[in-house]
């Protein structure tokens, strides 16, 4: 019995290899096994044992395990200090130490101070470009028809037309963006700004959606409504821009316009009570520079500014389309955002 239980033991050493043995088999598990060993028959046979097998003496296992713990605890991981996460150092990839303006320590990482600017609320929010051409017409009408069903389904639900309405606005520059990147790498030649300014427009719509989020949480039907919505005007989009770029950016320009309407209706209703004008997301205060006792009707504000600035740029890139020339032939509006 006692060369078997030995036998075993020792076979299984063989072919668990190096480290998967220091896991399996820990030292208190052998020396248990060669103390019943010992109890039961003489001493002579253990001691031959040990030294005929591969298994190690458990004074060398406990050097060896001490080391490789201290090695893995020194090289592999560290603990960061805002969430308590545990994560891999090896790479050397550590997140420096920032700080906002009043010393205190930042605590976004979905964007940087450098990230964050001031919106431009001083912007015409009432300017509307008349459909003239085909492409303006069937662009303009597409939208109005898209609108009665919004309206239908949220009807005076603000915060929930408006989180739904940035799911679906933060797809067009995005598309565009990873189009003209993408053509950018097939033909060897530049953009002219164009990929950035469309992407930077792609992130700051998904930065109003995550505020959005801060004030109204989706129900299940509505997260549902999201991944049904995203993923038919994802692939739409894609082939229309990549068959009629003029319309696709005049149906954004469009698209915002109505986004300018939404939120217009949205800042009358928490003037006149009808929607309670509560303090402002941390997030939005840090991301739009706004002062610490900014309230909802300041965040609604800015955003309405910065679709604005969206619809402005998605014109103008309709209109070089319409003039017969590439984006990359006028200066793209970077840095805005």
């Amino acid at each position: 019995m006692t060369y078997i239980v030995l036998a075993r033991s020792t076979a299984r050493a063989l072919f668990s290899g190096g480290r998967g043995y220091h896991r399996q088999f820990s030292t208190a598990v052998i020396a248990r096994q060669l103390e019943n060993v010992d109890a039961t028959h003489h001493h002579g046979g253990s001691f031959y044992w040990r030294k005929m097998s591969s298994l190690p003496e458990i004074k060398d296992q406990h050097h060896n395990s001490s080391e490789e713990k201290k090695n893995e605890d020194t090289t592999t991981t560290t603990t960061t200090n805002n969430n308590n996460s545990v994560v891999s150092s090896y790479w050397g990839i550590t997140r420096p130490k920032i700080q906002r303006e009043d010393g205190t320590e930042w605590p976004w990482n979905c964007f940087m101070p450098w990230d964050t600017y001031h919106s431009d609320v001083s912007i015409d929010v009432t300017k509307h470009h008349v459909p003239k051409s085909f492409a303006d017409k069937f662009a303009y009408r597409t939208v109005k028809f898209l609108r009665v069903f919004s309206d239908l389904y949220f009807k005076e639900r603000y915060g929930c037309h408006a989180m739904m309405l940035e799911t679906i606005a933060g797809v067009p520059g995005m598309v565009g963006g990873m189009l003209l990147h993408f053509k950018s790498l097939r033909k060897f030649e530049h953009s002219g700004g164009w990929i950035k300014a469309l992407l930077e427009e792609a992130e700051n719509e998904r930065m109003h959606l995550m505020t959005m989020v801060e004030l109204v949480k989706p129900s299940w039907h509505e997260r549902l409504l999201v991944i049904v919505a995203q993923g038919v005007f994802f692939n739409a989009f894609f082939v229309f821009y990549l068959i009629w770029p003029k319309a696709a950016h005049r149906f954004v320009g469009y698209l915002e316009e109505e986004a300018l309407i939404s939120y217009t209706q949205h800042l009358k209703a928490i003037e006149s009570g009808k929607v309670e004008n509560v303090p402002a997301p941390a997030i939005a205060i840090d991301y739009w520079r706004l002062p610490k006792d900014a309230t909802l009707k300041d965040v609604i504000t800015v955003i309405r500014a910065d679709e604005a600035h969206h619809r402005d740029v998605n014109h103008f890139a309709s209109d070089i389309h319409h003039q017969g020339k590439q984006l990359k032939e006028a200066p793209a509006p970077i840095g805005y955002h």
